[in-house]
């Protein structure tokens, strides 16, 4: 697996992450762009990784690890830009009903470290499922294309030079 590729997907969805981080304060499109970072973001982030060909022709397996990296980067950059913000617009805003994170500094460590715990897990869920996702979409993409990675790594060419 080609490092640069791993770290331009590391970057690219804690890029993503960060910016459904904002969206999701916004009460009437949270859902949405929650849902969409647990299930959906592999898919977005390699079909614009394989668009502009930035990322050659993918395996399955590597679909499912790609799917599973972007999961879990973007769920910590976003719990790193919304735990903040929910926090202090729930402190700000007592009508914020999304600001129920502010209980968990109230209570002390103890909510901390559940709450940080929280926060790894559900960035593990977020990694199972954006896996599958990942895995749908390199099938998708070797249905369409016909071309199938060999099993010899070194006669494919995973990135372009310009």
């Amino acid at each position: 697996m080609n490092l640069l590729i791993l770290k331009q997907l590391a970057i690219l969805s804690a890029f993503a992450g960060a910016i459904l981080g904002f969206i999701t304060v916004i009460p009437y499109v949270s859902a949405f762009s929650f849902f969409t970072l647990i299930l959906f973001l592999s898919a977005f982030v390699i079909i614009y990784l394989k668009k502009n060909d930035l990322i050659g022709i993918l395996s399955i397996r590597e679909g499912c690890i790609f799917g599973a990296l972007i999961g879990f980067v973007s769920f910590i950059a976003f719990a790193i830009i919304y735990t903040p913000i929910s926090m202090l617009l729930g402190w700000l805003i007592p009508s914020y009903t999304q600001g129920f994170l502010r209980f968990f500094l109230a209570g002390g460590i103890g909510s901390t470290i559940v709450m940080l715990m929280l926060i790894v897990f559900m960035a593990g869920i977020s990694a199972l499922f954006n896996g599958f996702t990942g895995l749908v979409t390199a099938y998708v993409y070797e249905l369409i294309s016909g071309i199938k990675k060999g099993n010899d790594e070194n006669t494919t060419v995973d990135f372009e030079i310009k």
